[in-house]
C-alpha cells in the first residue's frame, strides 16, 4: 500500500507522554495505519519509554514527523479530510460517515486540540461516555486515555471503511 493510497491515517498533535505515543504506534502497526507526529513533541523520538510501549513493532510503523501543523497539512495527499478527535463539542463517533483518505487527528494529553487547530478540521468527533464528568469536571470521568481513544476511533473507522 503506497502512502497516497492509504484509506485511513492517524496523527498526533504535539503528543506529550511517550508511553501513549508508543502504544498508539503499536495500534497503528497492528491496523496498518500510518502515524504522523506533529512537533513539538514532549519527548525525544528515541525515548526509552516510547520504544518500550511500542515494543519491537517500530519497524512496522509507517511513521512521519512534521515540524509543525502547517507542514503536516501540506504533506497530506488530496483528497484528505481532517477529523479532529476531542472529548467535547463533536459529532458522536457512531454518527460520523468515514471516507477513504480521512485523517484521525488527536490532540495533546493535557489540553487536547487547541481551538485554532479545531477550526482547521473538517469535522470534530467525540466518543460518547455515559459516565462522563459534568462541564466543571465533577461527578465522573473527564476523558479517556489518549491511546485508548485512538484505539477505539481507529478500529471503528476501519470497520466502517471495511478495512478489516
Amino acid at each position: 500500500m503506497t502512502l497516497n493510497s492509504t484509506p485511513l491515517r492517524v496523527a498526533l498533535f504535539e503528543p506529550r507522554i511517550p508511553p501513549n505515543t508508543g502504544t498508539i504506534g503499536r495500534t497503528c502497526a497492528a491496523f496498518g495505519l500510518p502515524l504522523a507526529l506533529i512537533e513539538p513533541l514532549g519527548f525525544s523520538i528515541d525515548d526509552r519509554q516510547l520504544k518500550r510501549a511500542g515494543l519491537d513493532y517500530w519497524p512496522f510503523i509507517d511513521l512521519s514527523v512534521h515540524e509543525d501543523f502547517e507542514h503536516f497539512l501540506n504533506s497530506l495527499p488530496k483528497p484528505s479530510r481532517l477529523i479532529g478527535c476531542s472529548r467535547r463539542g463533536g459529532q458522536t463517533l457512531q454518527t460520523i460517515s468515514f471516507q477513504e483518505g480521512d485523517v484521525l487527528l488527536f490532540g495533546r494529553e493535557d489540553i487536547g486540540l487547541p481551538d485554532p487547530i479545531r477550526a482547521q478540521c473538517d469535522q470534530i468527533l467525540t466518543i460518547p461516555m455515559p459516565c462522563s464528568a459534568a462541564a466543571d469536571g465533577s461527578g465522573g470521568v473527564r476523558s479517556l486515555n489518549l491511546s485508548v481513544a485512538c484505539g477505539i476511533v481507529s478500529y471503528h473507522a476501519g470497520l466502517k471503511l471495511q478495512l478489516w
